[in-house]
């Protein structure tokens, strides 16, 4: 079977292909193995990538888009006068790699593989197979990228080496994943930053030249980080490149000069002052892969060994830490940018079809009247048994107080305790008192969280209401009375140093509740300590407008899904306290949190 393997990245795009019966060997295009991910609007709409878009980009660089997948979440990029959608631009970048596959097989290859950032969900996931669609491709199958970096590095262990789960550092051009993989290329726990990667490397590189540099004219360096005319632009775009250039000179060299446009003069930077500069970010980026070592149930010398992927692995400052902070000596490649698109050949696939590469609505469409039950009824496909959460059952020993009304103390006093377990309560009363700052490690977005002025003036819940004030409907939804059994619980908001909480059990008795006061930035470190394995974050959008962000992962105690609306200060949480929750998926959570929560509707 002739397969073609594309790994698409921040700032490039590397594809490997495996046709007539031979092993797998690398595409180039532009003459090179790895391709430019930029994209280039021509005026007559037609979209170029690779080299082609880089030279356009020096005729008028805001017709160009340099980072395509960083913009994912954007929907839509106005390049020129053009506003192109970012799935019309993914799909460009892959048709390219596609036509050099096709003109050396003289035909289309039988399956595509494409890799995909171990913390996109389901949202982003449906993005790039939509993509893949445009692009011409008809069996698509996606694998996270650690999990295809763990799979090279496993082919390529000498006879006699250690044997073992393999950790994966993977450091690319816009975001930090890491992973550690067991047998049958399973993952074992993951996590990510994605604040960090070559780009904010090269970013604080050139604010770090702005101050040798920018007194010599103060306007002139502000017109070069902020262009203005297309000659602004063009010189941004040399500055730009060079910076990079002088960074990847510092991982061969002790020094280097960055050229300059006047009329600054050349500037001087040494691989000392570079490794100052990024040193915090990855040192926050190894503890979080030791971290995510223990978190698996293993200690690095238990490894099979440590992989670092990407092309910032080459900098010597990387390898040192990571050795220091495991006492486990890394191992890297001459050529680590392709090791994900190898791997990809090597990942075990089942049989079952992959699914089609065409788009997939995130909801329903507005005129779409709901089925007579809900949530509806899916068909069964292969694989695990769909999600039915079952009874949360009340902690052993527990005992109801005589003297209060028992049924909404019964929810409080469960939810609590799953709550205690989960660490978040920990978590919310250490995090109240200083502004919300986001801990260093944690994997959440660099956003400022929702102040809860928000939801300033809103009255406490009158009778009747049950809890649902009108800032927790705003998240909950009007309908949510029709669909659950909701109740006010003052003692459980009380020790979480929430302004309020409501608890909404639904027919299933699957509870959800909602937190107002409390913000995802808070939760979400502690939160992720109960989520062992594969976590899934994504963005979610309902038919309503409402969006947000949600965090799912299922640990030894509980199954558990937090997440919060764009602009109110509400948490969500979605748990599954069932026994069988550990053989369930994180996406199983997500499936029951967009059909039957159904957040604002």
């Amino acid at each position: 079977m002739d397969v073609l393997s594309i790994d698409f990245g921040t700032s490039s795009t590397v594809g490997v292909l495996a046709a007539f019966g031979r092993g797998p060997r690398a595409i180039e295009v532009d003459g090179s193995v790895t391709m430019s991910s930029a994209v280039y609007a021509e005026e007559d709409g037609q979209l170029v990538v690779g080299q082609d878009a880089e030279r356009r980009a020096r005729l008028d660089p805001s017709r160009f888009e340099p980072y395509p997948k960083r913009r994912i979440d954007d929907g839509e990029l106005l390049l020129g006068d053009r506003v192109v959608p970012v799935v019309d631009a993914f799909a460009a970048v892959l048709r390219r790699m596609g036509e050099e596959a096709e003109r050396q097989l003289s035909g289309v290859p039988d399956e595509v593989r494409l890799s995909h950032p171990a913390g996109w969900g389901p949202q982003r996931q449906r993005t790039l197979r939509e993509a893949a669609g445009k692009a011409g491709f008809v069996r698509v199958r996606l694998v996270p990228e650690p999990v295809a970096a763990a799979a090279h590095y496993a082919t390529l262990r000498e006879t006699g080496a250690p044997s073992g789960p393999i950790a994966v550092y993977d450091l690319g051009a816009g975001t930090f994943d890491c992973a550690v993989v067991g047998a049958g290329n399973a993952v074992l726990a993951e996590d990510g930053l994605p604040d960090l990667g070559s780009l904010d490397i090269d970013q604080a590189l050139l604010v770090h030249i702005g101050r040798s540099v920018s007194h010599a004219d103060p306007a002139q360096w502000q017109r070069l980080l902020r262009p203005q005319t297309t000659s602004d632009r063009r010189l941004r775009r040399v500055l730009l490149q060079d910076v990079r250039d002088a960074k990847e000179s510092l991982s061969r060299h002790a020094h280097t000069e960055v050229p300059m446009p006047d009329p600054f003069g050349d500037v001087l930077v040494t691989r000392a002052e570079l490794e100052a500069l990024v040193r915090p970010n990855l040192l926050r980026s190894t503890e979080m892969l030791a971290a995510t070592i223990a978190r698996a149930g293993l200690s690095p010398e238990r490894l099979g060994g440590v992989y670092l992927v990407g092309g910032p692995s080459r900098m010597p400052l990387l390898a040192s830490l990571v050795g220091s902070t495991l006492g486990v000596v890394p191992t890297t490649e001459d050529q680590p940018e392709t090791a994900v698109a190898f791997g990809l050949h090597h990942v075990p696939v089942d049989e079952r079809p992959a699914p089609p590469s065409v788009p997939t609505p995130a909801v329903p469409s507005q005129a779409a009247a709901p089925p007579a039950s809900w949530p509806p009824v899916q068909q069964q496909q292969p694989g695990p048994a769909q999600w039915r959460p079952a009874p949360m059952p009340p902690p052993a020993g527990w005992r109801p107080p005589q003297k209060k009304s028992r049924k909404p103390v019964v929810i409080g006093a469960v939810a609590l305790a799953v709550l205690a377990v989960a660490g978040i309560v920990t978590a919310i009363v250490a995090t109240r008192g200083d502004g919300e700052t986001p801990r260093a490690g944690s994997n959440q977005s660099v956003t400022a969280p929702p102040s809860t002025a928000a939801c300033a003036g809103s009255q406490p819940a009158l009778p009747g209401e049950n809890g649902l004030t009108k800032c927790i409907r705003r998240l909950a939804g009007p309908t949510i009375q029709t669909r659950a059994t909701c109740s006010d619980d003052p003692e459980l908001a009380k020790a979480l140093g929430a302004t309020r909480t409501a608890l909404c059990r639904f027919p299933d008795k699957t509870t959800v509740a909602f937190h107002e006061g409390l913000t995802l930035a808070q939760v979400e470190p502690s939160a992720r300590k109960d989520m062992t394995g594969r976590v899934e974050t994504d963005t979610w959008r309902t038919r309503t407008g409402l969006s947000g962000r949600y965090v799912a992962g299922v640990g030894p105690k509980l199954g558990l899904l937090i997440y919060q609306a764009d602009g109110i200060p509400v948490v969500g949480t979605v748990m599954d306290t069932s026994p069988s929750h550990t053989s369930r998926r994180p996406q199983d959570l997500v499936q029951f949190f967009e059909q039957t929560v159904q957040p604002g509707e």
